[in-house]
């Protein structure tokens, strides 16, 4: 038997004016997608925006169903947006921004398991990191400098 650690490092940003100009944009972006979302059951809004090596940005938002949950994350109606549109392309970098209708979010919202597990595909298959800025309303922004930090032991296709 042996035993292993797993850690994992991010950058936390007070606030959105501690953020670089190319961060405060992208994540503008999110905020923008996330006004947007069709959250009428959940009342939690989420915006994502994905910047490609080709600098196009990608934009995705929760869509709900009164199906419920048959809905999908904003993450991953970015991140297959991006692969249907310009697929081979790189990512660059994620910023990610929730709300709610019913109260203030405050703390850092990082992607769901499910997207998690998506996006780690996408960068596992790139070979190369892409970064990840998560944030609420409001408050500090937690930056990753890989979508698999935030997934250890992730599952991939080499297991197939």
């Amino acid at each position: 038997m042996r035993k292993i650690e797993v850690t994992a490092s991010a950058t936390v940003y007070q606030d959105f004016s501690e953020l670089s100009s190319d961060d405060k944009a992208l994540m503008e972006k999110a905020i923008e997608a996330r006004k947007t979302a069709y959250a009428p059951y959940s009342k939690f809004s989420v915006g994502a925006a994905l910047l490609l090596e080709n600098n196009e940005i990608v934009l995705g938002n929760n869509q709900e169903s009164a199906a419920y949950p048959s809905g999908m994350c904003a993450e991953r109606v970015a991140i297959w947006k991006a692969g249907s549109s310009f697929p081979g392309v790189k990512i660059i970098k994620l910023a990610i921004s929730a709300s709610s209708s019913v109260s203030k979010v405050d703390k850092p919202v990082g992607p769901c398991g499910a997207c998690r597990q998506t996006l780690s595909e996408y960068e596992i298959n790139q070979k190369q990191p892409f970064e990840v800025l998560f944030m609420g309303e409001v408050g500090e922004i937690v930056k990753t400098d890989s979508l698999l930090s935030l997934l250890p032991f992730s599952f991939d296709s080499s297991y197939l």
